[in-house]
C-alpha cells in the first residue's frame, strides 16, 4: 500500500504541475473584437519576422515602414524619433558584422499615441523592440512583443474609449544596448507623461508568460495585476521571488531604463524553447502560438485596467505574491511571513506532541531528520553541479556567443539530466544512508566535486557542500531512526531557513514558508489520524500535501531552471527538500528497492548530460563574448 501512495501521489503531483505549464489555446480569428487572438496577431509576427532584421540592414527598414503603417491604420497617428548610438552598441553590431553607418549611427524609435478623454492624465505606455539579433528573424524575440501590442491595441480601441492616452513605443537597437528605450525616456517630450509601462520580452521561442518584474514599492500594482489577470487566457504567471532573483542578476531590458527612472510598470516574457532564444530557428513557424496568446492576454488586460484605471499604481510598500499554478494568486504583506511561520511552529509542536506520545520519537531524531535535510541540501548541490558540468561549461565561461547559444540548446538536456540526479538524491534519503555503503556515498561525493571543479572552475560553495555531504555521509549517527525523526527535522530545517529568509528578504521567503506550512499542517493531521503511521488511513494528509505542494514545488522548479539552472543547477537541491517535505512519511519499507532505483537515475543522470554534447555539438571558438 505504501508503494501505490507513494508512487500515485508523486505522479498525480507530477501530472498536475506538468498540466500548470501548458500554454492557453491560440484563439483564432473568429475571437470577440475585444479580446486578445494569437491568430490575428500571428498575421503580423510572418510579416515583421519574415527575415532577420538588425539595425542598419534592408529589413530593418522594411519593418520599420511596416509598422508605420500598422499603426496609422490603428490611429496612432505615428512618428519616428531618432537618436544616437551608443558607442557599446556600436560596436556590438560591428562585431556581429553589421555597419552602423547604414544606420547613420542612430536608433529610430516609432513613437504612437491613441488619445484618451482626459489629456491631463498620466499616460501608458505599451512598449516592445523591433529590431532583432544578427543571424535571427526573432520571431519571438520580440517580433511576439510588438504583435501582440498591436492586436492588444485593437482589442482596446473595441473596448471604447478611456480616459488615460496610451502610447505605444517600439524601440530600436534593444539588442545592442537599450539604446532605443535611453532614447525616448531621455529625449521624447511624452516621456513627462509616462506613468505606468507595461513592456512585452522573450528569451526563447515559447512557454508560458511570466510577469517577471515590476517598478519598485510594488503593492498597488500587484493589486492590480492579480485582478486584471483573472481575465486573461491562462491567468497569470509571476511571483515575488522572480522578481528578487531578477533584480540580483545582470540582466537588462527596455523596462530596466523606465524602472530606474522611478516609473511603475510590469514586464512580460516567455522563456521557454530557449534554443530559439537569437536563432535562425526563430521563426514564425516554430514559434509557440499559445506562448503569443498568453502573453498578449495578460498585457492586455493589465494595460486596460491601467487606462481605466482611476489612479495609477504609486509606489509604497512591496508585497509577496504568487500564483498557484495559473489557478489564482496569493497576495500579502511582509509582515505576514512571520505569523505563518509561527502558526508553522505551532502545528510542528502539535505534531511533534502526538507523535512523541504514541512512538516515543525524541528531540535527539528530529534533531537528525534536521541533518539528513542538510545532507540533500549538500548532496543535492555537489550532484547537480556535477551532473550539469557534463552537458558543458558553465555560461560565465562560455568563450563566445555561439557556445553562450549552444548551451541554451542543451538546456533541455542539463535539466532532464538535473531532474534526475536530484531524485536520486531524495531516494537515496528516502532508502536511508545505512542502505548504501558509505564508501560508495563517499565516492560518489568525491567524484562529483572532483568533476565540478575540474570542467566547471573552482566553487567554493560547491566544495564546501562537498565536505558537509562527506561528512554526514560517514557520520552513521546522522540519520534519523523514525519516520517521525526524519520527518519532523525536514519541517524543522525548512522552518529555520524560512525564519532566515523572512529576516533578510521577504519577497523570497515564500518559497519556503507556504511548503513548510502545509507539511506541517499535514503532519499534525497525521499526528491527530494515526500518529504510528501504520495504516493508510493516516497517510492521507501526507498524500493531499504531495499532491498540492509537490505539484507546485515540481511547476516552480522548471521556471527555477529555465531562469538560473543553467549556471545554479544547485537550486533544485533547495527544491528537492521542499517536495521531501511532504513525500518523506510515505516512503516505502523497501530499502534495497529504494537505493537501487537511486542508481540507476545517477547513472541516467550522467548519461543524459554527456549526450547533450553530441546532440548539441559546440561550434568553433570564437572571440566575441555572450551576447
Amino acid at each position: 500500500m505504501r508503494w501505490a501512495l507513494f508512487l500515485g501521489s508523486l505522479a498525480v503531483a507530477l501530472l498536475i504541475g506538468v498540466w500548470a505549464l501548458q500554454v492557453p489555446a491560440p484563439r483564432g480569428t473568429e475571437t470577440p473584437g475585444i479580446d486578445f487572438s494569437a491568430a490575428r496577431a500571428m498575421t503580423d509576427v510572418r510579416a515583421i519576422a519574415a527575415r532577420p532584421h538588425p539595425v542598419g540592414s534592408a529589413d530593418h527598414a522594411r519593418v520599420q515602414s511596416y509598422l508605420f503603417g500598422r499603426m496609422t491604420a490603428l490611429g496612432l497617428d505615428p512618428a519616428l524619433q531618432a537618436g544616437a548610438l551608443s558607442p557599446d552598441a556600436i560596436n556590438r553590431l560591428s562585431r556581429w558584422g553589421g555597419d552602423p553607418a547604414a544606420a547613420g549611427n542612430q536608433a529610430v524609435n516609432i513613437v504612437g499615441v491613441l488619445p484618451g478623454r482626459n489629456p491631463t492624465a498620466a499616460a501608458v505606455l505599451m512598449m516592445a523592440h523591433y529590431d532583432s539579433a544578427w543571424d535571427s528573424p526573432g520571431a519571438a524575440d520580440d517580433s511576439a512583443g510588438v504583435a501582440a501590442v498591436l492586436e492588444a491595441v485593437r482589442a482596446i480601441r473595441e473596448r471604447g474609449p478611456a480616459d488615460r492616452s496610451l502610447v505605444i513605443l517600439f524601440t530600436d537597437a534593444e539588442e545592442l544596448n537599450l539604446d532605443g528605450a535611453r532614447i525616448f525616456f531621455s529625449e521624447h517630450p511624452l516621456r513627462d507623461r509616462i506613468g505606468a509601462v507595461v513592456n512585452l520580452e522573450a528569451r526563447g521561442g515559447g512557454g508560458r508568460a511570466f510577469m517577471f518584474e515590476t517598478g519598485r514599492g510594488n503593492a498597488e500594482t500587484i493589486d492590480l495585476f492579480s485582478r486584471a489577470a483573472r481575465r486573461a487566457d491562462g491567468g497569470a504567471s509571476s511571483s515575488s521571488l522572480s522578481i528578487f532573483v531578477y533584480e540580483n542578476m545582470p540582466n537588462g531590458t527596455d523596462f530596466t531604463i523606465p524602472k530606474s527612472r522611478g516609473i511603475d510598470g510590469l514586464n512580460f516574457a516567455f522563456i521557454g524553447r530557449p534554443s530559439q532564444y537569437h536563432s535562425p530557428t526563430s521563426t514564425p513557424e516554430n514559434l509557440d502560438q499559445g506562448a503569443v496568446q498568453h502573453i498578449g492576454s495578460q498585457a492586455l488586460e493589465a494595460t486596460d485596467a491601467l487606462l481605466r484605471a482611476e489612479a495609477l499604481p504609486a509606489a509604497g510598500r512591496n508585497v509577496v505574491y504568487g500564483d498557484y499554478l495559473g489557478l489564482f494568486t496569493i497576495v500579502h504583506s511582509l509582515d505576514l511571513g512571520w505569523t505563518l511561520l509561527a502558526i508553522t511552529a505551532l502545528l510542528g509542536a502539535f505534531a511533534a506532541w502526538g507523535a512523541r506520545h504514541a512512538t516515543r520519537l525524541t528531540a535527539v531524531d528530529v534533531g537528525r531528520g534536521m541533518l539528513s535535510g542538510l545532507w540533500v541540501l549538500a548532496m543535492g548541490i555537489v550532484v547537480a553541479q556535477g551532473v550539469r558540468v557534463l552537458a558543458g561549461p558553465l555560461s560565465s565561461r562560455a568563450e563566445s556567443a555561439d557556445v553562450y547559444y549552444t548551451l541554451l540548446r542543451r538546456l533541455p538536456w542539463m535539466e532532464s539530466g538535473t531532474g534526475l540526479a536530484m531524485a536520486s538524491v531524495a531516494l537515496a534519503l528516502l532508502a536511508g544512508r545505512q542502505a548504501l555503503s558509505p564508501k560508495l556515498l563517499a565516492g560518489a561525493i568525491l567524484g562529483a566535486v572532483v568533476i565540478s571543479l575540474a570542467l566547471g572552475g573552482f566553487d567554493p560553495v560547491v566544495l564546501g557542500a562537498g565536505v558537509i555531504a562527506l561528512g554526514l555521509s560517514l557520520w552513521s549517527q546522522a540519520a534519523p531512526k523514525t519516520i517521525w525523526g526524519g520527518w519532523l527535522g525536514l519541517i524543522a530545517l525548512i522552518f529555520v531557513l524560512g525564519c532566515a529568509a523572512q529576516a533578510a528578504a521577504p519577497e523570497a521567503a515564500s518559497i519556503l514558508i507556504w511548503p513548510g506550512l502545509l507539511a506541517a499542517a499535514a503532519a499534525a493531521a497525521c499526528a491527530v489520524i494515526g500518529a504510528r503511521l501504520e495504516s493508510p488511513r493516516s497517510l492521507i494528509p501526507a498524500v493531499v500535501a504531495t499532491v498540492i505542494g509537490g505539484a507546485w514545488i515540481l511547476n516552480l522548479s522548471h521556471q527555477v531552471f529555465l531562469g538560473v539552472g543553467m549556471d545554479l543547477p544547485g537550486v533544485l537541491a533547495l527544491m528537492t527538500v521542499l517536495v521531501l517535505l511532504f513525500l518523506a512519511p510515505l516512503a516505502p519499507r523497501s530499502k534495497n528497492t529504494l537505493a537501487a532505483a537511486a542508481a540507476a537515475c545517477l547513472i541516467l543522470a550522467c548519461g543524459l548530460s554527456l549526450t547533450a554534447r553530441f546532440a548539441e555539438p559546440a561550434p568553433p571558438p570564437a572571440a566575441d563574448g555572450p551576447t
